[in-house]
């Protein structure tokens, strides 16, 4: 039977964002990240990152950076038992990788597809979750319903949306309200 999925984007969705993350001592839950999470996958659903982390081709982070505020994430989210099943990102940015290096690159939909080969999920009964216009594409490249939250980059990116007359499936002030949405258009309760 095939599994269903959330799709995270992760700084500025789950976590603050200071600007190319590398120290998991600065990892800062947004509110309710660890509730929210919780409540999906108590939901059946599987946790997945989805991010892109350029610091790595622009030489600011190290993989070995982004792999320990992966962890850390997670280690902020065991209370919860919420942990983010697989954390996928690229590493690359056009301005500093070969082209051909940069097809992971939200928004392209490669490492969702990748997730859903992997894990054998369900793209029709998966969402997207992100606070960037290439979080929203990479949703609605892949096939599957997007929510923007107004966190991080949201607000913004809710203000080009509306400017180019595209809108995700849901806008939610946080995460958490993402989750009652996810909630009640998948399982039908409120």
């Amino acid at each position: 039977m095939p599994n269903h999925a959330i799709f995270l984007d992760r700084d500025g969705t789950l976590n603050e964002d200071p600007g190319y993350l590398g120290n998991p001592e600065l990892v800062k839950l947004l509110p309710e990240v660890g509730e929210a999470l919780s409540g999906l996958k108590k939901a059946g659903f599987k946790l997945i990152v989805i991010s892109n982390q350029s610091g790595i081709a622009r030489g600011l982070l190290t993989k070995e950076n982004v792999d320990s505020v992966n962890q850390r994430i997670n280690e902020l989210l065991k209370p919860f038992n919420a942990e983010i099943d697989h954390f996928l990102y690229c590493p690359f940015h056009p301005d500093f990788s070969k082209k051909e290096d940069c097809i992971c690159r939200k928004p392209s939909p490669k490492l969702v597809f990748d997730a859903a080969e992997k894990y054998n999920i369900d793209l029709s009964a998966s969402y997207f979750i992100g606070d960037s216009l290439v979080d929203i594409e990479c949703g609605e490249n892949a096939g599957i319903k997007t929510i923007l939250v107004k966190t991080g980059y949201g607000v913004e990116t809710f203000s080009i949306l509306q400017k180019q007359n595209k809108f995700p499936t849901f806008v939610a002030e946080n995460i958490f309200i993402a989750y009652k949405f996810v909630k009640n258009d998948y399982c039908g309760v409120l």
